[in-house]
């Protein structure tokens, strides 16, 4: 099923949400990122707003406060559940609390409680997370502020998700975004790109290595802000200390310096070009309903599943001989081309081609879970190690399961992973490569596809480096204890990094990874000082934590009883010693004021995210409307014979007083369609009525949209009758199968 409470109208029940602000700060590849919600009740009772919401999985959150006129709270954390009854209690006795927490389900999706705020009130809510950037295939340094939620499919039999998503397509959205960035480096930064408008680079040296950037006017809440960061000479191994908390005992985690060690290893050319590629290659393709959405509004031909077909062809005539190969594909059931994996040749690489050629995103839903455990299942091929290439738009609710499935079986693949499409989730994509020992790629809008997997496909024919050792040279006086888990998979040009805690103090230490290659024994080398930075805040210790907790997370998942109660303790201890949110605690703060209640009963108000809605109402359109506007790119009006009077006018009029409209003549003439047309395309699951209303809003919103001041209200009426009928229920059930 799909978790998702559908759309909410934005006039009848007024959001309180009405702006976010980010301000992005880039010291090297770690960001800092600070979010101001700025709330306003204009009821006349009072509320209580939930906005879920994405963030990077690999964040470390660590600030939550909220500001009502002069007075500032800052959140403590405190363990989940005793959190959720601080919070409930402070309701019951009508004071203002605020709650942050973490889906049980994926790290990357966040509920925030904003609860009592009263009539008239205003609520300034600031949130803060450290997370470290990514290295792309051209070396850039890939920051991404997920603004687009879509919903999670969670299988039949797995627990359904602690939070529900509300949902409004991206013109409905009722609340701006604006987002600023700071960029410092000790290299020259020598360009910004991103996904979406950015006003120009301005320099702030002249070296060139401080800069900042703004999000240009008018950004849309239809993709995620994707922000790409050029360093010259950018592939180098580093090492910065931090000192510890001043505040903090010494010999704890934040009373102690922090090392955060960043390695770049080089293989010997000469290993490299000795070694004879072979290999199991086995391709998981997500076929579920939502690959047949576009890869941008560009050109809407090319949708995520062609994308998806055309690389397959590319890597299928890239494969080396004597490899084998097996390409699954997965919705709500899971189909193999093969029985097992076969001995790569021209009569079963023009097979694998044929049935390539034919796929479709027709198989429902988004079930990955099972066909890995059927590819795990598989014995492995003796002296071709296997490699597991996933490409998904990664809308699952099960995402812990399927990385904990990887990382049972990390021992006997290396796992590729890609994210196609907005929204893709960043800790299933991120998690399957992590703990699978192999690379994680994300595949946006103007992206693409191919030349990221191929940089992949390099990395996998690459021998795998085993026998992974890391020692550290340090002074008798000074320890380390290492935060990081082991290392397990290490990729020429690609960053590792390793987090640890200091004792003691020296001028200088020295850190050398050692492993095989090829049979080949070899080593890199960093030496480093000691000497903690400058005015670098608490970023490393809170990253350092962050690594720990996730660790520990996973080891709790694996436990039961005694020892799975341990875990727990120990996770919950380090995340309020850190101020480091984990799955088992939440930020909480509760305004006790002067001590007066506030009057009146409280009414709950959810804050749409902007998410897969706006993709369905874009596909129907594309679907239904294009064929007359030749697949022009984004909202046009189509070149169709229009009435005499208003369109607009004459779509209003034909609107009934509960919000629909009637799959009729007058709506075909209405649309500059036929009634064969718009009937035709009616799914067999969705009523006259409820599909009539669909269409009715999308040409609102592809072709009225200067007008939208005009017909909003009537459209959030129209969205409320939509769910009442649970409408984008039935819709989003098909998963396009049809």
């Amino acid at each position: 099923m799909m978790n998702c409470c559908g759309l909410l109208t934005v006039q009848k029940e007024p959001v309180p949400l009405k702006s976010i602000e980010v301000e992005l700060e880039v010291r090297d590849h770690v960001a800092t990122v600070v979010s101001t919600l700025n709330y306003q009740n204009k009821e006349d009772k009072p509320i209580e707003a939930v906005f879920v919401f994405p963030l990077p999985g690999d964040a470390a959150v660590c600030h939550f406060s909220a500001k009502m006129g002069q007075k500032e709270i800052v959140a403590e954390v405190k363990e989940k559940q005793e959190a959720r009854e601080e919070y409930d209690d402070a309701l019951s006795s009508g004071q203002q609390a605020f709650l942050l927490e973490e889906s049980d389900q994926s790290p990357d999706v966040f509920s925030m409680s904003v609860g009592c705020l009263p009539p008239g009130e205003s609520a300034s809510i600031r949130l803060e997370y450290v997370t470290e950037l990514a290295v792309q295939a051209d070396e850039g340094l890939r920051f991404c502020l997920p603004a687009v939620l879509n919903p999670r499919y969670t299988p039949q039999g797995s627990e359904a998700p602690a939070v529900q998503v509300n949902s409004v397509p991206a013109s409905l959205v009722p609340y701006s975004l604006s987002f600023s960035a700071r960029v410092s480096s000790p290299r020259p930064i020598s360009k910004v790109e991103s996904s979406c408008s950015l006003d120009p680079l301005q320099f702030l040296n002249t070296d060139q290595t401080q800069a900042t950037v703004k999000l240009g006017a008018g950004h849309k809440f239809d993709r995620d802000v994707e922000v790409l960061i050029y360093y010259k000479d950018a592939h180098q191994p580093t090492a910065v200390v931090e000192a510890g908390q001043a505040s903090a005992k010494p010999g704890t985690l934040m009373g102690d310096p922090v090392v955060m060690v960043s390695l770049f290893p080089e293989f010997p050319q000469s290993v490299m070009s000795s070694v004879a590629s072979c290999g199991e290659f086995v391709f998981l393709v997500d076929r579920s309903g939502s690959m047949d959405f576009p890869m941008n509004n560009n050109d809407r031909n090319q949708t995520r599943i062609s994308s998806a077909k055309e690389t397959l062809l590319l890597l299928l005539k890239s494969l080396p001989m004597d490899c084998y190969f097996n390409i699954y594909s997965f919705g709500s059931r899971y189909e193999h081309i093969f029985p097992k994996s076969v001995e790569y040749s021209q009569q079963t690489m023009e097979e694998a081609l044929k049935r390539v050629g034919t796929m479709e995103a027709d198989l429902g839903g988004t079930q990955i879970l099972e066909p890995l455990k059927h590819i795990y299942e598989q014995p492995c091929i003796p002296s071709q190690p296997r490699q597991l290439f996933v490409f998904t738009d990664g809308e699952v609710g099960n995402t812990k399961e399927v990385i904990d499935l990887v990382k049972k079986n990390s021992g006997s693949h290396r796992c590729f992973s890609f994210g196609i499409g907005e929204g893709a989730s960043s800790a299933l994509i991120n998690g399957l490569a992590k703990e699978g020992g192999g690379h994680a790629q994300f595949i946006t809008r103007s992206d693409r596809m191919q030349p990221k997997v191929m940089q992949s496909l390099r990395f996998a024919l690459q021998p795998a480096v085993v026998d992974i050792s890391i020692t550290w040279d340090l002074p008798k006086d000074v320890s380390v204890t290492v935060l990081s888990p082991p290392i397990t998979a290490l990729f020429q040009g690609q960053r590792s990094l390793v987090y640890g805690q200091l004792s003691g103090q020296a001028a200088e230490g020295c850190v050398t990874v050692k492993y095989s290659l090829a049979g080949h024994p070899t080593q890199n080398q960093l030496h480093f000082s000691l000497k903690p930075e400058e005015d670098t805040g608490l970023t490393v210790h809170r990253l350092g934590a962050r690594t720990l907790i996730r660790s520990l997370e996973m080891q709790g998942r694996e436990s039961r009883g005694e020892q799975l109660t341990g875990v727990k303790e120990k996770v919950v201890a380090l995340s309020i010693q850190s101020g480091v949110s984990s799955c088992f605690t939440a930020f909480i703060a509760v305004n006790k004021g002067d001590g007066e209640a506030i009057q009146g009963p409280l009414v709950r108000r959810n804050v749409p995210t902007p998410d897969l809605f706006s993709h369905i109402f874009t596909y129907i359109y594309h679907k239904l409307f294009s064929s007359d506007s030749a697949g022009a790119a984004d909202w046009t009006q189509p070149e169709v014979k229009q009435p005499l009077c208003d369109p607009l006018l004459q779509l209003v009029s034909l609107q009934k007083a509960s919000g629909l409209w009637m799959l009729d003549s007058a709506l075909a003439a209405a649309l500059g369609k036929t009634s064969e047309e718009v009937e035709k395309s009616k799914p067999e699951l969705v009523s006259s009525e409820v599909w009539a209303t669909i269409l009715a809003l999308i040409w609102l919103q592809g072709f009225q949209t200067d007008a939208k001041d005009e017909w909003q209200i009537l459209a959030g009426k129209a969205v409320l009758w939509l769910q009442a009928q649970n409408g984008t229920t039935t819709l989003m059930s098909l998963d396009f199968e049809q």
